[in-house]
């Protein structure tokens, strides 16, 4: 599968979009969650490339962050060694979390992409410019979004969404200025 070829499709909503959030466990993460004990609590593993491509965004102009229900430390560290612009964590219901940097930016429904993989992400997907989600999202997320990735959670799936947004706004000079 080749980005670039798909890119064109989206690119009236993607050229849009000037916020992109993403859910962690099951999006960022593979959605296994590891008790590490009492004084770590618990851990995630995280894929580098996706990383990155919150990197590239960022580098893009685009304001970047997570949207969570959980609340661990392992993952408030992980993206805040990335710099993230936000990270709303610890309320599965996420409608709130997403009005408040709908309002701190300024930006409309259509300037927002999000991705998510539950049943409590579709308010959010709903409401997104842009929507995404992975393969093992449950059937009623995988229609109510744009697109669907070919990689699984926590397997650089969001960086295929952020590739795919960069490859529509023609970007891959930046890419390759990075």
């Amino acid at each position: 599968m080749d980005l670039r070829q798909i890119a064109p499709q989206f690119k009236e909503k993607l050229s849009q979009i000037k916020v992109a959030l993403f859910d962690v466990d099951g999006v960022l993460t593979n959605g296994q969650i590891f008790y590490a004990g009492k004084e770590v609590g618990f851990n995630r593993s995280f894929h580098a490339s996706d990383g990155f491509g919150l990197k590239l965004l960022k580098s893009a102009g685009l304001t970047v962050g997570i949207i969570t229900g959980g609340n661990s430390l392992g993952v408030l560290e992980r993206f805040s060694l990335l710099g993230l612009d936000y990270m709303e964590m610890g309320n599965e219901d996420k409608r709130e979390s997403y009005l408040k940097v709908r309002e701190e930016t300024g930006v409309s429904d259509q300037e927002i992409l999000y991705m998510g993989d539950e049943l409590f992400d579709l308010p959010l997907l709903k409401k997104a410019g842009f929507s995404a989600t992975v393969p093992h999202a449950p059937i009623e997320v995988r229609e109510a979004v744009h697109y669907v990735t070919n990689r699984e959670g926590g397997m650089a799936a969001a960086r295929e969404v952020i590739d795919l947004l960069l490859y529509a706004r023609d970007f891959t000079a930046q890419i390759a200025d990075f």
